[in-house]
């Protein structure tokens, strides 16, 4: 066995493996830019080694820089985690010249399975099913204009080393195919290092089921069930689950069994993931096709480490050392249900901008997972598991990956996985910068989730006028008017304590005016308890002046309430959802009506770069016409380019900026007249 790992990766897989590798008496070395100087995974290794600046260009994608290290701590195997260099052929060949272990695949099969273009052709050659396409290098736009044609829309243009929903274009006609294949080149090229891009066939009402690979070196490969990723925005994971609610046993078998045999075919060993498209408008859910191979590790593998209790990391470092499976696909079983849910640095208010910035406060609603050997150890904490590599007062920046942490929770059923998600998701504190949680939220309250009824449209076809938070029932809202109720009297009869020092103290309010979306309830408490619009409301509360987050039992359901002043009253946010609640004493509410409104200035007549990021092109000059929804710019930021439309039509009056600039978040970087 190894006696030293490196670690090549950061954030929270670093954090990962060096856990598991800790259980198995192993030693670590984690590597670091400037900008992880500071980051959880530099503190929990035993060794740590700077090697660059912050751009992973210059850092995490140096191989050479990374057997420097290995080198100088003694390590003898290398872990790459996800993404970086983890699917580089190169680096693989690099390592075992040096003598270093990879844990990971062999060469050959990361050749022969992480391009997708080769890929593909393999699985052909093997009889596999893949989505029809064309398979070969294209030229440039007008070679894929043609091609698209051909096969007929929509189409989705892919970067061959893509992977993590980068180098992807969903197009729908001649236009889309103009205005993204560049576009998708560019992705592939600055997140990947390899510009080819193929095109093939959009399956319609699909939906994205991967089969997990596990084999060893002495010729021995299982698959350990499925998982189901069909909730997607831009082509990137938001919510996986396992088992998928679509698989059957008999379609799980055949899936695993063909996967299996594609495995085989290239020589694989370690963890590895077979990516499907299924169509969910085939009633017998056979219509499966082969997408990718991904040789590594899988963001979302601990739903399935939560439901077959299999250490992923430790089997791969098992087999890596050249030891069998200690196991066969007879022992391989499915025991309850585990959903995980991204947690990214985005506002999904504002369209889901990329949100950087300093986590001015981080508490999740357990502490980091703690992989201790135990037989629940891979479900958490009463089953609640983070994965996080973030720290309160670290800081998400602009050069990696927008993730703050993963939310994993088990239950017996799919509906008490989903049910512990939202519990959980309300107990997150994140202050600074903005986040999904309310997002990911509404989607485990969503009734089409609760069906399973899921397709990679599911974002697109839910919230088509953008995510303005989870609706809410009539009795929530009076459970949140309840809370707020309380902690308004909480707050004014400390007031009136204070007061009470100078003077005859005041008598607090008894009762209140709460407003909640512009909908209002009369809140009073006395002696007989508290009552929402005269409705009796059982109601215990965990709360300290000053915070901001509220623990609130309130009839048969706990509530993890945010909580921030606003000038009329509280921003209160729970259950997927942020209510602007105004709060005024019974007796002067009604004057209120009297208060002028203020209304927002109109800015759609400027260009406002909505995040930190690099200005990639500018499309317009001074001067220029342009009508409404056109291209205008496009900003790169977190690794992914963003398109900027025009608000209004108008003439171009003044252009502040240009390609290749960096925008701070407000930037105008363009006005009409």
């Amino acid at each position: 066995m190894f006696k030293k790992i490196l670690i090549a990766n950061r954030g929270e897989i670093a954090c990962r493996v060096i856990k598991t590798a800790r259980r198995m008496g192993i030693a670590t070395v984690a590597v670091y830019s400037d900008a992880d100087a500071r980051a959880p995974f530099v503190k929990m290794a035993d060794e740590a080694v700077h090697i660059g600046p912050s751009p992973a260009s210059e850092s995490y994608l140096i191989a050479d820089k990374i057997i420097a290290a290995c080198k100088q701590t003694g390590a003898d195997a290398v872990h790459p985690g996800y993404g970086f260099l983890s699917e580089r052929t190169s680096f693989a060949e690099a390592l075992a010249a040096e003598g270093i272990a990879f844990v990971g695949p062999p060469v050959n099969a990361i050749a022969a399975m992480g391009d997708k273009i080769e890929s593909k052709k393999l699985a052909l050659k093997a009889g596999v099913n893949v989505v029809p396409g064309f398979v070969g290098e294209i030229d440039d736009t007008e070679h894929a204009v043609r091609i698209s044609a051909e096969i007929g829309y929509p189409v989705m243009m892919k970067a061959s080393a893509g992977g993590g929903g980068k180098g992807m274009r969903l197009a729908y006609d001649e236009k889309d195919v103009r205005e993204g294949f560049e576009a998708t080149k560019r992705e592939g090229l600055n997140s990947f290092g390899d510009d080819r891009v193929f095109i093939e066939k959009f399956i319609l009402n699909p939906r994205h089921i991967e089969i997990q690979i596990l084999g060893d070196k002495h010729g021995n490969v299982l698959y350990l069930n499925e998982r189901e990723c069909s909730i997607q925005r831009r082509h990137q994971k938001v919510v996986e689950e396992a088992p998928s609610p679509f698989v059957t046993p008999k379609m799980r078998k055949a899936m695993g069994e063909q996967c299996v045999a594609l495995s085989k075919a290239v020589g694989y060993y370690s963890a590895g993931t077979v990516e499907l498209i299924v169509s969910g408008a085939d009633p017998t859910g056979e219509s499966f096709y082969f997408l990718e191979m991904n040789t590594r590790l899988q963001v979302e593998h601990p739903v399935t480490e939560a439901i077959t209790g299999v250490d992923l990391v430790e089997q791969m470092i098992h087999v890596a050392a050249g030891e069998k499976l200690s196991m066969t696909q007879a022992d391989i079983k499915i025991d309850g249900w585990a959903i995980e849910n991204r947690v990214y640095a985005e506002d999904p208010y504002r369209g889901f901008l990329p949100s950087i910035g300093r986590l001015s406060r981080y508490r999740p609603p357990v502490e980091g997972w703690t992989d201790d050997g135990a037989e629940n150890g891979r479900r958490g904490v009463d089953g609640v598991r983070v994965d996080d590599g973030v720290y309160e007062g670290g800081e998400v920046s602009m050069f990696y990956d927008p993730m703050i942490a993963k939310l994993i929770t088990w239950g017996k059923t799919r509906d008490e996985a989903a049910d512990k998600q939202i519990a959980a998701l309300d107990m997150f504190e994140i202050d600074g910068l903005r986040h999904n949680i309310d997002f990911v939220s509404a989607i485990m309250q969503h009734p089409r989730f609760r069906s399973g009824e899921l397709t990679t449209g599911f974002i697109a076809e839910e919230y088509p006028d953008g995510f303005h938070g989870a609706a809410a029932s009539k009795d929530l809202i009076a459970k949140i008017a309840a809370i707020a109720g309380f902690v308004a009297t909480a707050r004014a009869d400390r007031a009136r304590r204070i007061d009470g020092q100078l003077a005859e103290p005041l008598d607090p309010p008894g009762s209140w005016r709460i407003t909640i979306d512009q909908q209002a309830h009369d809140v009073e408490l006395s002696e007989d308890g508290l009552t929402v619009d005269g409705e009796l409301i059982e109601l215990a509360m965990e709360y300290a002046l000053g915070d901001k987050m509220v623990v609130a039992e309130v009839g048969n359901e706990t509530l993890g309430v945010r909580i921030e002043n606003t000038r009329k009253g509280f921003r209160m946010t729970t259950r997927g959802a942020i209510h602007q609640v105004g709060v005024l004493p019974a007796n002067i509410a009604h004057l209120s009506e009297h208060m002028i409104e203020k209304i927002p200035p109109d800015l759609s007549r400027f260009l406002i770069c909505p995040m930190p990021g690099l200005l990639v092109s500018l499309n317009v000059a001074e001067g220029e016409e342009v009508v409404e929804g056109q291209a205008l710019a496009v900003i790169e930021a977190m690794k992914m380019e963003n398109i900027l439309r025009a608000e209004k039509s108008g003439k171009v009056a003044k252009i502040n900026a240009k390609a290749g600039d960096s925008l701070a978040v407000d930037a105008v970087i363009l006005e009409l007249e």
